[in-house]
């Protein structure tokens, strides 16, 4: 697939839908917010529903076909803009009320099967890895960034233990040409790491992860876009967050975790009070996950966990101490090129 070819004749599954929408209950009508537009898997799902108006955002351009065919056909009931996560207040309304706010996390069908994106390991187009509304590309990352500082983001968006070594096997390579093509960067990593002949699956799979989480900041975005999904739901709305790898499950279950009715006691001597800090209502701290028929299905959906908690009635307010705690993302998807 290239960027010519038209996103309808790919196979999409949405993962997971089935639960999300008992979950979200569009029967019942109400405006619900898609922030992972994609296909239009989830948006096309709710539309189905009389009573319901989605709004979708999507910072990939190339999901704007899709989007113009759900325009035509639902123009009173469908909405859809090209944005990131941080920016989701400034196209939503305050005072909209949305029965439920949804983020499928991760990279979609599309954009690892289309070549010219550089998603792939076999991709022999530029190295590119760009979601969409990005200040640098993988090329730049891989060819320019300092070598220690590439290192730490192997290690920590990657959780790559041969970060490190990875690093200074780039910096090798890219001293005599450029690495350009995302073909190339599998073969460095592949000659870096030992015995990858042993591995279940290809050895590049955790670099090639921390080198898009840093083009996208992905994690500084879904961090931003919990606070202003929070923001935005009124009591009784719902949060849904749909994870495919640990540092994606650690935030939402960090933030689920501090700001919801099952916060733990910072004390067992001091009498529970009522939480008027809590945000949520978290109905149980452990994720739903797909069953065996849609991963036959859709192999994607093996690693998807599924968090969602109910926004109370208490006021908003800005959640510093979950974002301090992940200062650290911060800093390191900020790293100037």
């Amino acid at each position: 697939m290239n960027a010519t070819m038209s996103l309808e004749k790919t196979i999409h599954y949405p993962v997971m839908l089935n639960q999300v929408l008992s979950i979200i209950s569009p029967q019942h009508g109400g405006t619900f917010i898609d922030c992972t537009f994609g296909g239009g898997g989830y948006s096309q799902a709710i539309l189905k529903f009389p009573g319901t108006k989605v709004l979708a955002i999507d910072r990939d351009k190339l999901t704007q076909s899709s989007a113009n065919l759900l325009v035509k056909r639902f123009p009173k009931r469908f909405d859809f803009f090209q944005e990131k996560f941080s920016n989701l207040d400034k196209i939503v309304q305050q005072n909209l009320n949305p029965r439920a706010i949804i983020f499928d996390l991760g990279l979609s069908s599309f954009q690892l099967l289309d070549s010219e994106r550089g998603f792939s390991f076999e991709s022999k187009n530029f190295l590119n890895m760009e979601m969409g509304i990005n200040e640098h590309s993988a090329y730049n990352v891989i060819n320019t960034l300092d070598k220690e500082y590439l290192g730490n983001i192997i290690k920590i968006l990657g959780e790559e233990r041969d970060g490190k070594i990875i690093a200074n096997k780039i910096d090798k390579y890219r001293r005599k040409k450029p690495i350009k093509t995302s073909q190339e960067l599998a073969s460095i990593i592949n000659d870096a790491k030992k015995n990858y002949n042993n591995y279940k699956r290809n050895p590049a799979t955790k670099t090639f992860q921390a080198i898009r989480i840093f083009v996208n900041q992905e994690l500084t975005e879904l961090i931003l876009g919990l606070i202003k999904a929070a923001k935005l739901l009124s009591n009784g709305g719902v949060l849904i967050v749909i994870s495919f790898h640990s540092l994606e499950d650690r935030i939402v279950k960090s933030f689920f975790n501090l700001y919801s009715n099952l916060r733990k006691n910072p004390s067992r001597y001091l009498p529970m009070k009522e939480n008027k800090t809590s945000l949520f209502k978290l109905i149980s701290k452990n994720p739903l996950v797909a069953d065996v028929k849609e991963i036959k299905k859709n192999i994607r959906s093996r690693s998807a966990k599924l968090r969602y908690a109910i926004r109370n009635n208490n006021s908003f307010f800005y959640p510093d101490e979950f974002k301090n705690k992940f200062l650290n993302y911060f800093k390191l998807e900020s790293g100037k090129i």
